[in-house]
């Protein structure tokens, strides 16, 4: 065999002078695509009916072939939308204008491998998983040589294709790790390498969404209204309580985002978050989500058994959220608004202090017209791409004209119920200069309604949270208004003197906190 005879110095000459004459067998998982197939398939099957999680285990009993037969039967392979690795697959499509053979052989299930030949139209023959008889390993390279002979260059990406690269040609490595490059060895020749740049801390904090846990700083709020900040005890629980909530929402966000691959991958934008873009491991993030889940209980049992049982009621909730209730108009974004407003109340247990109607109300409100926000500017987005409908959700984008006032009448509503409760004889007692909270209703108007000026723009981000952070006059806006609710509660103007009244925010135990 003339290449395992080259010299180094002759190595990829060999290479490229035998190449071009062989055929190119493509692995599938892992490879052409970012993801794995039977993974993608066993959340598919689950999302559809979670009883299925029960049967998965039965279902292996019979083995690899057999389990991926019986997800196979249930799997529609159309919903998939495998995220591929483009440059190979353009490098696939040069070879195969050049009139080279290509070959997909893949341990996935013939009918996801037929379906993927069939959407990309490069390959001359498909080897896949059928019968009883997985397609992996010593079973690939035997079908290999039965339908294609020795000579052939291998695509791959895992350890478990190197006696396939050993018996082969030439090799193509695609994100192939340095300890599977020396174990190939440097006999076989090099065709092509498609390198992971991938930058995996950056991924997993996206994965993570770590700059969602700004949303979590609502557990403060409680710790603001009662200006309580100086008491120790109560922030040290407050910090634990934002970790906790903060890593237990991370945990639901990794497992919505798998759960909605289908439909983030047709979105113009959520199709390159981690998962659905294939740059991190489902079952990476499955594991990711649980690690996270559990040591977020751990911190809230640390906090308090009534915080701990308010988390789980969250969880309870966003897990209705992400299996049911999104699906359905409306139900969707109250539900959204009342998760915000769960977690005041929460931060209300976690240090013992009341939380006020009023805040509960006006949090129902500007948190409803936040949420509107973000259903506004993804149809607004699609309404520009030409599309008529949301994916997944019971939206469409002639629904705009009733979710646009709604929005913009639930923000308004927050800034009516904000100027009752600057009137209210509690603010009236409590702070020393009410009238300056005037300042924040002007800054409420302003901010509310910058919102949907961006938003109609369609330059708003798929989520207004986000966006508020990182726009510039946003986060002026906020911080001048906190300052004016600091300088209302603290500095007096004129010679007026407050009347003794029971405190808004008032410190009480936390077995009596309104929750």
């Amino acid at each position: 065999m003339l290449h395992r005879q080259a010299t180094p110095s002759t190595h990829h000459a060999a290479a490229s002078s035998t190449a071009s004459l062989l055929p190119l067998v493509v692995d599938l998982d892992g490879t052409l695509t970012h993801s794995d197939s039977l993974v993608e398939s066993v959340v598919q099957v689950v999302k559809h009916s979670p009883l299925n999680l029960l049967r998965l285990p039965f279902w292996m009993l019979g083995g690899r072939a057999s389990f991926k037969r019986a997800v196979a039967t249930r799997t529609d392979p159309a919903q998939l939308h495998l995220p591929y690795r483009q440059a190979l697959l353009e490098y696939l499509r040069q070879q195969r204008a050049l009139g080279r053979k290509l070959v997909l052989a893949t341990a996935a299930h013939e009918s996801i491998a037929q379906r993927v030949a069939s959407e990309l139209d490069v390959f001359d023959c498909v080897l896949a998983t059928c019968g009883g008889a997985n397609l992996k390993g010593q079973a690939k390279l035997a079908a290999i040589r039965e339908h294609v002979g020795d000579d052939f260059v291998y695509v791959g990406d895992s350890a478990a294709d190197i006696p396939i690269w050993q018996s082969s040609r030439g090799a193509v490595f695609a994100s192939v790790s340095s300890r599977t490059r020396a174990a190939v060895g440097p006999a076989v020749p090099i065709e092509r390498d498609f390198p992971d740049d991938r930058k995996r801390l950056l991924l997993w904090l996206r994965a993570l969404r770590v700059h969602q846990w700004t949303k979590n700083l609502l557990l403060f709020v409680p710790l603001l209204t009662a200006f309580s900040f100086s008491d120790t005890q109560r922030l040290l629980s407050a910090v634990l309580a934002f970790f906790a909530f903060s890593l237990v929402a991370s945990a639901t966000y990794m497992v919505n985002d798998i759960l909605d691959l289908e439909n983030d991958r047709v979105h113009p934008r959520k199709r390159r978050r981690p998962f659905a873009s294939g740059q991190l491991s489902l079952l990476h993030g499955l594991a990711a989500a649980a690690f996270t889940l559990a040591l977020g209980l751990v911190l809230a049992a640390v906090v308090s058994v009534g915080f701990l049982l308010m988390l789980l009621l969250y969880l309870l909730l966003t897990s209705a959220y992400s299996w049911v209730i999104k699906k359905y108009v409306l139900m969707d974004v109250l539900m959204l608004s009342l998760l915000y407003t769960l977690r005041i109340l929460a931060g209300s247990v976690s240090v013992g202090i009341e939380a006020s109607s009023w805040l509960l109300v006006f949090s129902v409100f500007i948190f409803l017209s936040l949420a509107l926000v973000k259903r506004c500017a993804e149809l607004t987005s699609l309404q520009q791409s030409g599309e008529t409908a949301a994916r997944g959700r019971d939206y469409r984008v002639s629904d705009l004209t009733v979710l646009w006032p709604m929005g913009i009448g639930a923000a308004l509503s927050s800034v009516i119920v904000f100027g009752l409760f600057i009137s209210s004889p509690d603010t009236q007692a409590r702070y020393a200069s009410p009238e300056l909270l005037w300042l924040v209703e002007l800054g409420l108007i302003y901010w509310l309604g910058r919102l949907w000026v961006k938003t109609s723009r369609n330059e708003m981000h798929d989520d207004p949270m986000v966006y508020a952070i990182r726009d510039g006059a946003s986060r002026v806006t906020v911080a001048l208004m906190l300052v004016v609710v600091l300088c209302a509660h603290t500095i007096a103007l004129g010679d007026r003197v407050a009347e003794p009244a029971q405190p808004v925010g008032s410190v009480v135990p936390i077995e009596r906190a309104v929750v």
